[in-house]
């Protein structure tokens, strides 16, 4: 990132005083508006409600957003800095976004509030093969980058579902994971250094483009999932891997959940590194069925999908096929080529799609557990969905333990609607209850704040809002996020 801006800043701001600027009542943005304009091109700064509300959350349900007083659309660093130097003076509060494909209210404005769109912020600045580096700002694309360094011979493992939409910005400011997390691990692993603009204007540099470093306190890490809430991300440096060999998948069929849990601890206790291991339950496999015509056999009470990317994934799968068989599968379906693979891997693709045609609204838990209490986290999803009388669907990055439990309802439906939430807010006090997290990859934002105090603890809370104040005093930036 040696094109950006040094970080000295030269218009330092004066956080000690509060700002006081005459508004006029009838038109309390135009100062804002004006301000704003003085230091971006017209273009950038749209304050047309009708425009600005379709800026005002991402994709989540049940998570208020408020009514932004502009959206910003900045190309370069020293726009973001701008915007950043104005909001400080004016005291007004900035919500950083992506794409908005984010599933916990995240990216959600508060009234009154700048949206910092950084989409147009798309540029790959440098893939460096040698190194294994990409240098990107923050609009670029999951998927844009994955093709571009593809044609390196390199590769950027992380892959959230979204990945054709979803930003690289979005990405590090939620810690993505994705399919891939069983072998490759998640977003954090990726991030080797970040440029970060703060509360007050000034420009971070964070990390380095090094292969090691261990300089100073972990800066990076720090800014990695914590959803815009201490800085702006601008540019980020991205560790990559060569191109692996192309993945090879089996279907394994079982007739209980909890032996294809069983499995999933089989093929991890015996050293496999699948570079995907996902399940679906009955009610998700029916869904995919009635939306594709997959023909998987009703009696499915769970597919688990299995995938080696290795030297020979062909002898990989055989012995992995043979675990599932002794661990009860009623049948493995092994891929002969990466065509057939990936006709196996749809369904798993479909499964959102899938249950989104149960009801008219869907909310997506996101509860990671150890490995060895996957099968309760099942049989638990189970009976709650039995005590709310509601359909709930689980596809899971089952190699990791990452479930994401999926709850169909009808949002016009108030008593149904109530039901949701609260079976929400019971599967993530199982997750926990089996020694597990709230959020694997999804983020905290409005939807989980509650249940991130509780997993924390009252010390971890203290602790993480004193680093939000070192980095954030005025408390700009995306508030009400996280706690």
């Amino acid at each position: 990132m040696d094109d950006l801006q040094h970080t000295n800043d030269p218009h330092p701001v004066d956080t000690g005083k509060e700002a006081t600027h005459p508004v006029d009542p009838a038109r309390p943005h135009e100062l804002l508006h004006e301000r704003l304009r003085a230091g971006l091109p017209a273009e950038a700064v749209l304050t047309d409600p009708d425009v600005t509300a379709a800026y005002a959350h991402d994709m989540a349900s049940f998570c208020a957003a408020g009514r932004p007083a502009a959206v910003v659309l900045p190309r370069t660093v020293e726009q973001v800095q701008h915007v950043m130097r104005v909001a400080t003076e004016l005291r007004v509060p900035v919500v950083p976004q992506g794409a908005r494909t984010g599933l916990s209210g995240a990216a959600n404005a508060s009234d009154g509030c700048v949206v910092l769109s950084l989409v147009r912020m798309d540029r790959i600045i440098e893939i460096n093969p040698v190194d294994r580096i990409a240098v990107v700002e923050p609009g670029v694309v999951n998927a844009v980058l994955s093709r571009a360094v593809a044609e390196q011979g390199l590769y950027y493992p992380p892959d959230p579902s979204s990945w054709e939409m979803c930003t690289i910005g979005g990405n590090i400011g939620t810690a993505s994971g994705g399919l891939c997390c069983v072998k490759y691990g998640v977003t954090a692993e990726y991030v080797l250094g970040l440029d970060v603009v703060l509360a007050d204007g000034r420009l971070l540099r964070t990390g380095r483009r090094t292969a090691k470093g261990v300089a100073g306190y972990d800066l990076t890490r720090l800014f990695v999932g914590s959803e815009g809430s201490l800085g702006i991300v601008v540019g980020a440096v991205l560790a990559l891997r060569p191109q692996p060999p192309a993945q090879l998948a089996l279907a394994a069929e079982f007739s209980s959940a909890e032996a294809a849990c069983a499995a999933v601890c089989t093929i991890m206790e015996r050293g496999h590194t699948p570079s995907l291991l996902e399940l679906m339950d009955r009610t998700t496999v029916q869904a995919v069925n009635r939306l594709a015509h997959m023909g998987l056999p009703d009696t499915t009470e769970a597919l688990l999908l299995c995938a080696f990317d290795t030297a020979d994934p062909a002898s990989d799968l055989a012995a992995v096929a043979e675990l599932c068989r002794a661990a009860g599968a009623t049948e493995v379906v092994p891929a002969e080529d990466a065509a057939e693979s990936e006709l196996l891997l749809q369904a798993r693709r479909l499964s959102l799609t899938a249950l989104e045609t149960i009801k008219s609204a869907t909310m997506i838990d996101d509860v990671c557990v150890p490995r060895t209490r996957l099968a309760e986290m099942l049989a638990g999803t189970t009976a709650i969905a039995a005590k709310y009388d509601l359909t709930i669907g689980v596809c899971a990055h089952a190699g990791d333990g990452n479930t994401h439990p999926v709850v169909c309802f009808d949002q016009a439906d108030e008593d149904e609607s109530r039901r949701a939430r609260e079976s929400f807010d019971e599967i993530m006090a199982l997750g926990l209850a089996l020694g597990g997290t709230i959020t694997g990859e999804h983020g905290v934002g409005v939807l989980k704040k509650e249940w991130l105090a509780r997993e924390l603890g009252p010390v971890g809370v203290e602790l993480q809002r004193g680093i939000k104040r070192t980095f954030d005093p005025l408390g700009l930036l995306n508030p009400g996020k996280l706690f």
